[in-house]
């Protein structure tokens, strides 16, 4: 009660001329990300032997759900939206690029910080305790999957700036420009099978879409009927792709063997992007309207002053109830997934979920709500810049393979200690002295 109090004070205190809508399909991309989550993951015992199932595999007919739940495109439209707002604010203040990014991330790492020593931890308690390193590998690369939106989204925010100044100078041509590279390195992967370009698309993927939150901020997306048009001609091409082109059809994940529209991204990324984002901006008129009802938007403001937290957790509250049904209700995991069985007892599953994880998140958030020290130094900004690179190294190698030396022995140490370094290089350690 003391949360929702605090969220609805805030929610009364908003201007109006704040855009809740999109402070809400943030709320929403993380929530469709967490519950797409647990839903594709299908853990489950067979033949007495403990299986860590995959839905969109076990069930390829299931793959359309990724359609639906496949969201982060629209997290990195409301990325650039919210990024345009931050540097405007920041040139009206004189602030600048050195504070600008400070700000930034510290609320981006602090929380990330919190789980990866969480992780940490428990993985050197499962090494002294003779548990085999795939076992740790197995739970911890599952646990720290969340993190390779930060590793990437981080970058983004560091090139805000530039990006921004493109859009401001050039207007659509430099989404178009993006875009164009994106096409060409798909065609190099796939025509010249120079495979290797295709980890580029991290950058020119995200980096187009999140260009498209920039031309919402500018309201240069025209009426709601042209954005059902584009949505239109987005889904078209989606469709294009995929039945008559190399593209897998599922969204999310890697379900086909060696091939993925997510790892790396892929422009199919963008189609879907546009599709949905033409959708939900159609409506965005009357999603305004009732956004401005205290409940609705003091249950957005709820969930975004600890929308880090909740996201970066999910997995872990996953595990643990997975361990906690293994070992003492093992008959909780006997039903094989994509039955009919499976299927009735999702929503108790997700229910229960989000049962433990948002009294759990409202504990932990007390990190991410926690201000910027004042008295923080502001380091230079080639400084923050560099351990920011750190730390962007650092979480991808954990998000990829975890804790528990693979490949090489010792690796992920020396990943985990180049975040806490590129950490402390950013200035961000000095809240904790």
């Amino acid at each position: 009660m003391k949360f929702w109090s605090q969220a609805k004070s805030l929610a009364e205190k908003t201007p109006e001329e704040r855009n809740r809508y999109v402070d809400f399909l943030r709320a929403v991309s993380i929530l469709m990300v967490v519950t797409g989550h647990w839903l594709v993951a299908a853990p489950w015992i067979q033949d007495g032997n403990f299986v860590p199932g995959d839905l969109l595999k076990l069930r390829p007919d299931t793959q359309w759900l990724t359609w639906i739940f496949q969201v982060m495109p629209i997290f990195f439209i409301v990325g650039g939206y919210a990024n345009a707002v931050s540097l405007e604010s920041a040139d009206r203040r004189n602030v600048r690029y050195a504070g600008w990014l400070a700000g930034r991330l510290y609320r981006l790492v602090t929380p990330l910080l919190g789980l990866l020593v969480g992780w940490g931890v428990l993985a050197l308690g499962l090494y002294f305790s003779g548990v085999e390193g795939d076992t740790t590998r197995l739970v911890t690369r599952a646990a720290l999957i969340p993190t390779w939106f930060l590793a990437i989204y981080i970058a983004i925010v560091m090139l805000a700036p530039l990006t921004y100044r493109a859009w401001q100078r050039w207007g659509f041509a430099s989404l178009l420009g993006l875009a164009a590279i994106a096409s060409l390195v798909d065609v190099a992967f796939f025509v010249a099978d120079m495979r290797w370009t295709g980890w580029t698309q991290y950058f020119w993927v995200w980096l187009t879409v999140h260009q498209l939150g920039y031309a919402w901020r500018d309201g240069r997306l025209g009426s709601p009927a042209q954005l059902i048009g584009l949505s239109i001609i987005a889904f078209a091409s989606l469709w294009a792709l995929i039945f008559n082109g190399p593209y897998p059809f599922a969204m999310v994940g890697s379900p086909d063997e060696g091939l993925s529209n997510t790892l790396p991204p892929k422009i199919t990324l963008l189609a879907l992007g546009v599709c949905q984002f033409g959708l939900l901006l159609s409506i965005e008129g009357p999603m305004r309207r009732m956004l401005s009802g205290v409940r609705i938007w003091a249950a957005t403001v709820l969930i975004n002053s600890m929308i880090m937290t909740l996201y970066l957790w999910h997995i872990t509250v996953m595990i643990i109830v997975v361990v906690i049904a293994y070992f003492s209700f093992s008959g909780a995991l006997a039903l094989e997934p994509g039955t009919a069985g499976w299927w009735a007892s999702r929503p108790l599953w997700i229910l229960l979920l989000y049962v433990i994880l948002l009294p759990l998140t409202f504990v932990i958030a007390a990190l991410e709500r926690r201000p910027r020290p004042a008295d923080a130094p502001t380091p230079a900004a080639p400084r923050q810049i560099g351990g920011a690179i750190l730390i962007c190294l650092g979480v991808a190698y954990l998000a990829l393979f975890g804790f528990g030396s693979a490949p090489l022995p010792f690796l992920d140490i020396t990943a985990f200690a180049t975040v806490v370094a590129g950490s402390w290089l950013s200035g961000l350690l000095h809240g904790f002295r």
